[in-house]
């Protein structure tokens, strides 16, 4: 195997192949990344944790096709010290069980696995397939992933729950998110011929690897789903991942639909009041009480080691005096995601969820529940 290619198309394609691989393995040929030139001009980069894979084609100048297994991360790093522009040329991997790397006045060889040892990303034929732009599949994971699980006990919200469903203006695809404290809920169109796709749990670290991708591209993203395994195809890259075998819980019953107390608030004062406040709450705990009465809205923490803190904003809000408790982090990572420059919370009392959305009608809601302070 012989190709010549430019460092900073290897360099993107890399970076994408050794974010896939684990650091730690305990079989060496997944810390690889196979390497396949094709006598059509192409070199197919491909890593695998047996979850995940991911696929990319990039144009090379082809000698003499062949395959290869390198160490993913040594290979990224080497590529990434490289300087700009440069001509990285690739070649030998023989009985030596090396492969040479030439660049300039650079000579690095590299220690190579068969690449028949290195495992088939699957490809197998999924049944559903629509696509969407990489703008709308970007507001559904940005809307909901700060709210997946990273308790592993509870499997089953460790990702993006996605399908679709009958939303308030007709069908629609869903993408919802919660670790039992908190839940995310954003909402697009449904995709024509998304209809009968299955509900399935897309795990997180599939989640956070596209979305990397969809930073760099602007096109329609292709995608394919079983009940067992989707994929995502845009811009030559195939990402394809298994997905969480377990049932996603009846996120319905926890979304309130009586909460009649209403606060609108500037979104961007409240987040740095919260974020002020917070700084005097138990590190473990991050509990601060909001208190609501006519147009004002006061927060306050306190602690035995810090003190304590307060600040008023003003508000819009006409209803009983409340008092709620919530986890600061929580209602800053909510607010985070709110469009616009006021927030709409919905309340009933201190014991019960409280839904937060944008003040404009939105395609998004999240839902926080209450903490004692």
């Amino acid at each position: 195997m012989k190709f010549t290619i430019d460092r900073e198309v290897l360099l993107k394609s890399i970076s994408h192949a050794q974010s896939i691989v684990e650091r730690r393995n305990t079989i060496p040929i997944l810390a690889n990344v196979l390497l396949r030139a094709e006598e059509n001009g192409l070199v197919e980069i491909t890593a695998t944790d047996m979850d995940i894979g991911i696929i990319e084609k990039v144009p090379a100048d082809v000698s003499q096709a062949g395959a290869v297994t390198v160490s993913a991360h040594t290979l990224f790093d080497i590529v990434r010290k490289l300087e700009d522009g440069a001509q990285i040329e690739l070649g030998g991997a023989s009985e030596s069980g090396q492969i040479e790397l030439r660049s300039g006045r650079s000579t690095l060889k590299l220690s190579t696995l068969p690449s028949e040892d290195f495992p088939t990303v699957s490809q197998e034929d999924l049944p559903t397939e629509f696509s969407m732009s990489a703008g709308l599949l970007r507001s559904l994971i940005d809307r909901t992933r700060f709210a997946i699980s990273t308790e592993e006990t509870r499997y089953y919200l460790n990702g993006i729950y996605l399908h679709a469903t009958a939303g308030s203006k007709g069908q629609v695809l869903r993408s919802v998110a919660t670790d039992g404290h908190r839940l995310a809920l954003m909402e697009i169109p449904l995709p024509s011929n998304a209809e009968n796709m299955p509900g399935v749990i897309v795990p997180r670290k599939t989640v956070n690897e596209l979305r990397k991708l969809l930073d760099e591209v602007t096109g329609d993203v292709s995608i394919k789903l079983s009940d067992t395994r989707i994929q995502f195809a845009v811009d030559g890259i195939d990402l394809s991942s298994k997905l969480i075998d377990g049932t996603f819980p009846d996120y319905d019953r926890v979304i309130p639909d009586g909460n009649e107390k209403v606060m609108a608030v500037d979104r961007k004062r409240f987040e740095r009041a919260v974020d002020l406040v917070s700084t005097i709450s138990t590190e473990k705990s991050r509990a601060i009480k909001l208190k609501l009465s006519n147009d004002s809205l006061v927060l306050s923490a306190t602690s035995p080691e810090s003190g304590s803190a307060t600040e008023e904003l003003q508000v819009e809000y006409s209803d009983d005096e409340l008092e709620i408790g919530f986890n600061s982090r929580y209602l800053i990572d909510i607010t985070q995601q709110i469009n616009g420059d006021f927030a709409r919370f919905e309340l009933s009392d201190g014991a019960s969820p409280t839904v937060v959305r944008e003040v404009e009608e939105s395609d998004a809601l999240y839902v926080l529940m209450p903490m004692r302070v």
